[in-house]
């Protein structure tokens, strides 16, 4: 073998130990973004009651809230990261958000808790798509289903330390410690992130050629003239509707329904584990794993999926969210509607594996759409849906509707059951918009 031959293969061996570490960190992110973001779903019961809310204010702290400063700063960010060193972005992205989870442990009243939440959605307007961006650059296309998915493992992962540790911790301590618990990992990631992650546009190590930048309105313009694009970003709006406004309300659900039969089996637990265990514990611990396990295998299992379904074709991008959308409906109803709490969770586990493996697709799909230097504005527009109409709407709609139909004489209860039952319904336009899509795809793909 020649020296050069040597080089050449030592280089790629390094290249690939630190593509590792890139998407492992990157991953990270993703985890702690989840997390920040949704541990205030197993926190909704006790503030709720410390505040006197309704269901509507817990569906705009939960999401509106949130979504709003996260939708408004999701395209100048992904604008900077385009032109700018996405590392960096990323970096400073965690920063905020994590101190913003920390002051929301730290108020006193319903406004104060608004607004740091508010502060975490204009730090996570930063993270993902420019995360996204990276991750294709890092890989060759016939691999971006599966580095995107590990990159996604972070959504379940986040989700089950959210909850699980926001469990545990509001149990030990009360709410307002567990957040400042789930804020502080990122003030640690957020400088890692700068010591040892490059962007590859600014270092030249990526597998890409080095084109310059391409101006704002020319990307939306190419954006925008994807059908495939449209559909696809439309189907993943509607899929967020659902799983953000599910995922607001369903410890509040199994809090409402299910309270006396968590309790005993937090003391069934605890005396198995020699400890005191709480309903809050036992159930964050429950859904954490349900969500969590489950999840992460889904994500994977649905990029690894992919990518091998269709190669080049891309056609599986928009077939298995499809096909997914619909399986989850009835799973998820009957998870609702049966009265033994350990069925209930074990029939979510399903729903949330299934929704795993149909959750890489869109996420997928963008990176293939456009130019390389129009990925992170691409992705950021996908997000702009996903988090405006998705985070922001989802709670809210289940909030106003579990209200609605809880003093039409349902009750609390009942009313939030079919609140979420009623939820599941846009999983019917997510299997359409994406079953479109799929003619469309091979065609429009570019990179």
């Amino acid at each position: 073998m020649t020296s050069s031959k040597i080089s050449s293969s030592s280089e790629m061996n390094v290249y690939n130990i630190y593509t590792r570490h890139a998407l492992l960190v990157l991953m990270l992110s993703c985890a702690l973004n989840f997390l920040d973001r949704q541990v205030v779903n197993i926190l909704a019961e006790p503030i709720k009651q410390e505040f006197s809310l309704s269901d509507t204010q817990l569906g705009i702290l939960t999401g509106l809230a949130f979504a709003a400063f996260h939708a408004t700063l999701t395209l100048p960010m992904a604008w900077l990261a385009d032109r700018g060193n996405r590392v960096l972005v990323i970096a400073a992205s965690v920063a905020v958000w994590s101190i913003a989870t920390v002051a929301s442990g730290m108020t006193s009243g319903f406004g104060q808790l608004l607004v740091a939440r508010m502060f975490v959605g204009v730090g996570e307007a930063g993270g993902i798509a420019p995360a996204h961006s990276l991750i294709a650059d890092y890989v060759s296309k016939r691999k971006r289903a599966t580095a995107i998915a590990f990159f996604s493992v972070g959504i379940p992962l986040g989700g089950l330390l959210g909850l699980a540790l926001g469990g545990l911790v509001m149990d030990a301590y009360g709410w307002r410690t567990a957040f400042i618990v789930a804020g502080v990992p990122g003030l640690i990631l957020a400088p890692l992130m700068v010591l040892t992650l490059r962007d590859p546009k600014r270092s030249g190590s990526a597998v890409i050629t080095n084109e310059p930048p391409i101006p704002f309105t020319e990307a939306l313009r190419e954006i925008f003239s994807k059908k495939a694009f449209l559909l696809v970003a439309a189907g993943g709006a509607s899929m967020m509707f659902v799983n953000f406004g599910q995922s607001a309300f369903i410890a509040s659900f199994f809090f409402r329904a299910h309270g006396e039969a968590l309790k005993s089996m937090a003391t069934d637990l605890g005396g198995l584990l020699g400890m005191a265990l709480g309903a809050a514990a036992f159930l964050g611990l429950a859904l954490g794993l349900a969500r969590g396990l489950t999840g992460v295998l889904g994500v994977i299992a649905g990029g690894w999926i992919t990518d091998r379904i269709d190669g080049d074709g891309y056609r599986a991008y928009a077939t298995l969210p499809a096909i997914a959308a619909l399986i989850r409906i009835p799973v998820f109803t009957l998870a609702l509607l049966i009265s033994d709490a350990v069925g209930a969770l074990t029939l979510l586990a399903v729903h949330f594996l299934i929704s795993g493996i149909g959750s890489i697709g869109g996420f997928t799909a963008v990176q293939g759409l456009v130019r390389p230097r129009a990925r992170a504005t691409a992705a950021a527009i996908y997000g702009l849906g996903v988090n405006l109409i998705g985070l922001g709407l989802g709670p809210l709609f289940v909030g106003l509707t579990s209200d609605a139909l809880a003093t039409s004489g349902l009750g609390t209860i009942e009313g939030l059951r079919w609140a979420l039952v009623v939820s599941s319904v846009p999983l019917l336009v997510v299997a359409g918009l994406n079953w479109r899509a799929r003619g469309l795809m091979s065609v429009e793909s570019v990179s």
